[in-house]
Order: structure tokens, then C-alpha cells, then sequence
């Protein structure tokens, strides 16, 4: 049997400015268990969440004005490589994380995040 007793909560606080067209221009967030104190800028954020009740995935994601592209291709790649790694500790499904990052790779010479001497 499963024991679901909470025995501590955790808070993670996003905060979003939005300018007159309600468009991001500044995002921080902190978190109870982060490793710094306080408030902590951002240019971007991706948040995912699972409704069990209905079966969907909900997303919020947000950038501000400031956000570069280049900056965006190396975001993305990044959450790219890394969902592989939540996949395959979520699954122990090596395989089919490893495609994950093979795409993710894939991605970032398409978006070119990798230097001149990367090699594959």
C-alpha cells in the first residue's frame, strides 16, 4: 500500500511583470528549497503539469522581451537534452530517452548552439 501523508510543502513563486500589450518584460521567481536566497531573474520560463482527472498536459510558457534568439536555441535545446534524462529516470526506458536526446542534439546543430569544433 502507498503512503501518500504529506510530511512537508515546498513553495516555488513566479512572478511576471507584463508591460502595456501584457507582454513579459521581467520574470523572477525563489523558491523554498532552491539553493540561493530570494528572488532570482529570468528570461524564460516552460511549465508543464499532468492532469491526472483529465488525461492533458497543461503548459504555460512564457519569455520576455529581452529574450535573444540565440539565448531561446540554447533554452530549448537544453529542456530538449533534459526531458530526456526526466524520461528515462520516470521510465527506466534508456532507448527511448536516448532518442529524445538524439533529437535534442539534433536540434542544436539546426538551432546552432554548438561551437566550431563540436563534433558528433
Amino acid at each position: 500500500m502507498e503512503n501518500n501523508e504529506v510530511i512537508k510543502q515546498s513553495k516555488i513563486v513566479f512572478n511576471v511583470g507584463l508591460d502595456k500589450d501584457n507582454l513579459p518584460v521581467k520574470i523572477d521567481w525563489e523558491a523554498d528549497d532552491a539553493d540561493v536566497d530570494g528572488q532570482q531573474d529570468a528570461k524564460a520560463l516552460i511549465l508543464s503539469l499532468w492532469d491526472g482527472l483529465q488525461q492533458n498536459a497543461l503548459r504555460i510558457d512564457l519569455w520576455t522581451t529581452e529574450m535573444k534568439v540565440d539565448e531561446m536555441n540554447l533554452f530549448l535545446f537544453q529542456t530538449l537534452s533534459t526531458l530526456g534524462d526526466t524520461y528515462e529516470r520516470a521510465t527506466n526506458n534508456k532507448d527511448l530517452a536516448d532518442e529524445i536526446r538524439e533529437f535534442a542534439h539534433h536540434f542544436g546543430h539546426r538551432a546552432e548552439v554548438f561551437g566550431d569544433d563540436h563534433k558528433h
